[in-house]
């Protein structure tokens, strides 16, 4: 029998409620069908003619998604003000998630797609983890393949496949967190990704420098020299075939993709910043190396924009869309 995706509604001040009718108008002749984990009656406001049906779980979402958007009920305890973050919702938009989790590790559905979440309420309210991907990470118990081990962060647009080794580091963070190891790893569950959820048999691996011209030969800096070549090495000698590291100025362009199937990249925005050029609207983020499918939009939870209806549903449509590919393919 066909499962439901599982969709957390993210923050109930931003635009996930807004966002996620879009996508189930746009979905719910012929897309895949989800069931969102999150609040019926924010829902129901998020405007237009959507149709909002509290179901008790994923076998009545699928009977009922061509007609109404099917909602596992847990009502916020306080009144939202669109655009106005608050620590008084982190425990039902945390319950949300935790939800959603369960019901992909139980096999009820087959895979997890969450809206945005805004992190700054959530640790006001005694959060512990730097964002999505690392709560997730704690709630599967992120399983090991061939001795890697996710969360590995990535971002997919058009052609391009990113994947980060540091995630939520602060730049003058990052070289310090750096080290063989971690690139090997995120390296591993990108190859196993790529084989595995994107159908690519022998995947090439384009591994990018930290430094600029990837430091000169040490003029520059010596963490190519020292971490970077020394990571593509072993990756090589684990049968990846990994390039690099290559100045990231010099990677991205159409040419250069023809090259490789993903990009391992040293740090946040050398991912992000090609993907949102090469696809604003439409880029996904998913987490490699979990146990179950986890995609989300690329984008954030828009507070300046939330409540005027004009957010764009591209990128949480296209994280539905690619959850649902990736399950098949896993056959989730």
């Amino acid at each position: 029998m066909t499962r439901p995706l599982a969709l957390s509604a993210g923050d109930p001040a931003g635009v996930g409620a807004e966002i996620i009718a879009k996508a189930w108008r746009a979905l719910r002749q012929d897309g895949p069908p989800f069931v969102v984990v999150g609040d019926a009656q924010l829902l129901a406001s998020a405007g237009g003619d959507v149709k909002v049906r509290p179901v008790t779980g994923p076998r009545e979402a699928l009977e009922v998604f061509a007609e109404a958007l099917p909602v596992i009920d847990i009502p916020l305890l306080s009144p939202v003000i669109a655009g106005q973050p608050s620590p008084v919702h982190a425990t039902q938009v945390i319950r949300w998630i935790e939800t959603g989790v369960g019901l992909a590790l139980s096999g009820a559905v087959s895979g997890l797609v969450t809206a945005p979440i805004a992190k700054a309420p959530l640790y006001e309210a005694g959060f512990k983890f730097p964002g999505h991907t690392e709560f997730l990470a704690e709630l599967t118990a992120a399983e090991r393949f061939e001795g890697a081990r996710g969360p590995v962060m990535m971002l997919a647009a058009g052609d391009l496949r990113a994947t980060l080794v540091t995630i939520h580091t602060s730049i003058a963070k990052v070289p310090g967190a750096l080290d063989i190891e971690s690139i090997v790893n995120s390296g591993l569950v990108t190859a196993q990704a790529l084989r595995k959820d994107f159908g690519i048999q022998t995947p090439r691996l384009a591994v990018a420098a930290l430094n600029p011209h990837a430091g000169e030969g040490g003029a520059l800096g010596r963490e190519e020299i020292e971490i970077i070549e020394p990571a593509v090495r072993a990756l090589r000698d684990l049968g990846v075939d990994a390039t690099g590291p290559s100045p990231a100025d010099t990677l991205f362009h159409a040419e250069a993709r023809a090259r490789f199937d993903g990009v391992l990249c040293m740090y946040h925005d050398q991912a992000l910043i090609p993907v949102k050029m090469l696809d604003f609207w439409g880029g996904v983020n998913i987490t490699l190396g979990l146990p179950i499918v986890r995609t989300s939009p690329d984008h954030g939870t828009g507070f300046d924009i939330a409540g005027r209806g004009i957010a764009r549903p591209d990128s949480l449509i296209a994280a539905i869309k690619l959850a649902d590919q990736i399950a098949a393919r896993r056959g989730a």
